[in-house]
């Protein structure tokens, strides 16, 4: 089955709705799937590629403002892939009463892109989130999530930011030395973004390595059993909460029709009622 959007009589888009799929779907399926549209974009540094998109569910208020989940987007660190391909996560969040601070960034292949470039557009953006506080949003209570070399950003960042609630990452890269020995066309996009193998810059890998650097103490690893870009050995820091989906694959965690979806969603809900 696909993700279908509705269209009234009227003319108007109505909310999108996703309808339930099998584990372990391709990446065209999520290119395709209709989506909603952020709130506002926003600014949090001089570059055009360093925003990022609000998205606001329709129930919050000042009086019953939205738990915030700041999402960082994947694509093996590369300018090919924008955060575009997870707005449709975005609008199903935001359906479930989510607010998410979706953040671009420079990439591998942007002037400024790469380590520590792109890390540090993390940084800004997850520092920005102080000056959300117009919006109907608790941002003092925020969690970070991640998706593949988003999940990447996302624990490293988690790191140094123990005020967040917690840090989820989706089928998360956690050894980025380990990743650049593989043969797939993500592993061989590491060394690109790093500027040489993890022989030629030690300091460098162990810098941009979660499992070298300090984790949050709220850590929490959602993988597929089936993902064959980010292999679920991959799923594995000491003190990490670790979820593994049956037959889930890569891709799963950014489609909304998926039982991976479900999965992220209860997730998230635990942890903010905790």
């Amino acid at each position: 089955m696909t993700a279908l959007a509705a269209c009234p009589a009227g003319g108007v888009a109505a909310e999108p709705v996703y309808l339930p799929v099998d584990s372990n779907i391709a990446y065209s399926l999520v290119e395709s799937l209709p989506t909603g549209t952020p709130t506002t974009r926003l600014s949090y540094g001089d570059d055009p590629l360093q925003y990022g998109d609000l998205w606001l569910p329709a129930p919050a208020t000042a009086d019953e403002p939205a738990p915030l989940i700041v999402f960082v987007h994947g694509g093996c660190w590369l300018n090919a892939y924008d955060a575009g391909h997870t707005s449709a996560l975005s609008t199903a969040l935001t359906q479930a009463g989510f607010a998410v601070w979706s953040l671009e960034y420079r990439r591998t292949g942007d002037a400024g892109g790469g380590w520590p470039g792109t890390f540090d557009d993390i940084m800004a953006g997850l520092a920005y989130v102080e000056s959300l506080t117009e919006y109907p949003i608790v941002t003092d209570q925020f969690v970070i999530a991640g998706h593949s070399a988003g999940g990447h950003l996302a624990l490293l960042a988690g790191g140094r930011l123990p005020e967040a609630r917690a840090v989820i990452g989706l089928a998360a890269i956690t050894d980025i030395a380990a990743y650049s020995l593989g043969e797939n066309s993500c592993q061989t996009a590491t060394p690109l973004f790093m500027g040489g193998s993890a022989e030629e810059k030690p300091a460098d890998y162990r810098a941009a390595n979660p499992a070298m650097q300090p984790r949050h103490a709220n850590t929490l690893l959602l993988h597929g059993s089936a993902d064959e870009i980010v292999p679920p050995e991959q799923a594995q820091l000491p003190g990490a909460i670790r979820i593994i989906e049956p037959d889930a694959g890569h891709f799963d965690w950014v489609h909304p029709g998926t039982r991976s979806f479900q999965t992220l969603l209860s997730t998230l809900q635990r942890t903010f009622a905790e």
